[in-house]
């Protein structure tokens, strides 16, 4: 009789007590443990397991768990008598920023005050003995939303301070999500102001805080040092490619088949790998998120469960609006394709516009890229140069969901333009074109330039990765590569019967063409000229079977020809 399956659970308390299905995690413990850091930051994907086993450790280590041992009999942890006797006997300060989501910094800071006022409150039983004198007892008290920078800086290392006179043992600190306020100050423009704010709190806490065991942090990302860990020289940072915990968050591949055999559905594990396989942390390969395997057991049918858990509108934000050698890259990708790219783990929000390494470090931070290897490729030891591609194929789908929204508020004219294209109806095509770029071109645009000057390479990029979408069943599309004498802008090579299709875009030069209808001359010569079709022809795809357009832009203008 296979375990019930609690979807959304993140009480280890609640799964114990009710016997759902649990992957034994609590190996966790005894590593973090027996490593001594003083203060861990742990980063892995969004529905990684993070916030669970914050709460197992929780309820292993906190006094207010003393005697709990029934929720962790039978675990592997459970099997040292030196962590049966660990178990309950050390203060605990537990919080989260997950909630911390908000579109201001003046909401924000609020936010996080009134979690650390939340926080007190659950010792104000301290309020009651003389542990604290009545000074201690007032500055207790003051704790608010509404409290000054400085005292809400000092609010964790005094609460600190008073549960280990009261318990007579220092406190071990949890912070799960630390830097989900952090995200929402870079999408909504308050960066500078919250990261100011969260360094003091952060360095009061985690750095000049004697009454402090331990502590662990746990987000997606690991924001930069200088941002607001700049005085933290005890922090242990651990990533993706870190080989610390490699196995303690997401499922192995022991762990999912385990799950499969029990739950009856042995004969789909090679599906099941397909979908949801292929997260790699440190050197561990085939690691697969914990969400969609859940979902997966409970469903007992494939769904982009943990893609479609998250709007995903930060990674789909900095694709669009990048640069076209993004938007290649992500082409490659797309198509089952790598890349290769220095990464720097250390995410510098207030710099991400433009940086094509703090794009993909954040993309493989999320989880939707995995790496197939690293080393010095470029030749430089402290950047190396990481071999990457997306993760699986509910990533792919998903990333080929979010490309088709980009055309979604002009859906009908983008149609339009497809089935044009397919019937060779060159006066649709035109007519639809228009309307499209008219529509979604200064969408394409990062903003840091006016659309009328802005490169027309954004919408055009953004434009073919659109068509690779809605095309890729019927076509095999390939952009800018070696053909002939020289380059091609893209090529649509059927997949059954059809013809092949090469288009050519091209900006007018004002110098050189007067008309639009002379840039649409001058895109068909080049693919002539330069002989794009030999790609095709060698392929035996006869010449009467290669359809040639030429696409000229000017400004938010399109002809083709």
């Amino acid at each position: 009789m296979s375990r019930t399956v609690g979807i959304g659970l993140q009480s280890f308390e609640k799964i114990r007590e009710n016997n759902y299905f649990y992957t034994d995690k609590t190996k966790f413990i005894k590593e973090w443990w027996e490593n001594g850091d003083d203060v861990t930051l742990i980063t892995r994907p969004r529905r990684f397991g993070k916030t669970l086993n914050m709460s197992m450790t929780e309820q292993f280590f906190s006094v207010n768990y003393a005697g709990r041992e029934e929720l962790f009999e039978g675990l592997s942890i459970w099997e040292s008598e030196k962590y049966r006797n660990l178990q309950g006997t050390y203060p605990v300060i537990a919080l989260s920023f997950a909630d911390v989501k908000e579109t201001s910094f003046a909401q924000a800071r609020k936010a996080v005050c009134r979690i650390i006022k939340m926080t007190y409150n659950q010792y104000d039983f301290l309020l009651e003995g003389n542990v604290l004198n009545e000074s201690e007892k007032k500055d207790f008290r003051s704790i608010s939303t509404d409290m000054e920078d400085s005292q809400a800086a000092f609010s964790l290392k005094l609460l600190s301070n008073y549960l280990s006179r009261y318990y007579g043992k220092k406190v071990i600190i949890l912070l799960d999500e630390y830097d989900t306020p952090m995200q929402e100050a870079y999408v909504n423009g308050y960066w500078e102001e919250l990261a100011a704010f969260i360094r003091t709190l952060f360095n009061s806490t985690f750095k000049t805080n004697p009454y402090m065991e331990r502590a662990v942090m746990t987000g997606i990302t690991r924001v930069s040092r200088e941002s607001i860990f700049s005085d933290l020289n005890n922090l242990e940072v651990v990533t993706t490619t870190s080989e610390k915990y490699a196995d303690s968050f997401g499922f192995t591949e022991e762990e999912v088949f385990a799950a499969l055999d029990e739950f009856g559905l042995a004969e789909k594990k090679q599906e099941v790998k397909a979908w949801y396989d292929g997260f790699t942390f440190g050197s561990r390969t085939d690691i697969y998120n914990p969400w969609s395997i859940l979902n997966y057991l409970e469903k007992k049918k494939i769904g982009t469960y943990w893609a479609n858990s998250s709007s995903n509108s930060l990674a789909g934000k900095l694709i669009k609006e990048g640069s076209p050698e993004i938007k290649q890259e992500f082409e490659a990708l797309i198509t089952g394709q790598s890349i290769v790219t220095p990464i720097d783990e250390q995410i510098v929000y207030g710099e991400l516009d433009g940086n094509e390494e703090g794009i993909w470090s954040l993309l493989l931070a999320s989880g939707y890229l995995k790496v197939i290897r690293y080393e010095e490729l470029g030749g430089d030891v402290d950047e190396p140069d990481y071999e990457l591609c997306l993760t699986n194929r509910e990533v792919n789908l998903m990333f080929r969901t979010l490309v088709k929204g980009w055309f979604r508020k002009n859906i009908s004219e983008y149609n339009g333009f497809i089935k044009a294209l397919l019937r060779d109806d060159l006066k649709a095509m035109n007519h639809y074109m228009n309307k499209v770029a008219l529509a979604t071109f200064s969408s394409f645009d990062t903003g840091k330039k006016p659309s009328e000057t802005a490169e027309p390479e954004r919408f055009y990029h953004g434009f073919v990765l659109g068509l690779l979408v809605e095309l890729s069943d019927r076509y095999t599309l390939t952009s800018n590569r070696e053909s002939g004498f020289g380059r091609y802008d893209v090529m649509l090579e059927p997949k059954g019967g059809g013809d092949a299709i090469i288009l050519e875009f091209k900006v007018q030069d004002p110098d050189e063409e007067k008309e639009l209808a002379d840039t649409v001359k001058a895109a068909l010569e080049q693919i002539g000229d330069r002989k794009y079709e030999t790609a095709l022809i060698t392929k035996g795809i006869p010449k009467e079977r290669i359809r040639k357009y030429g696409f000229a832009f000017r400004g938010k203008d399109v002809l083709i020809g």
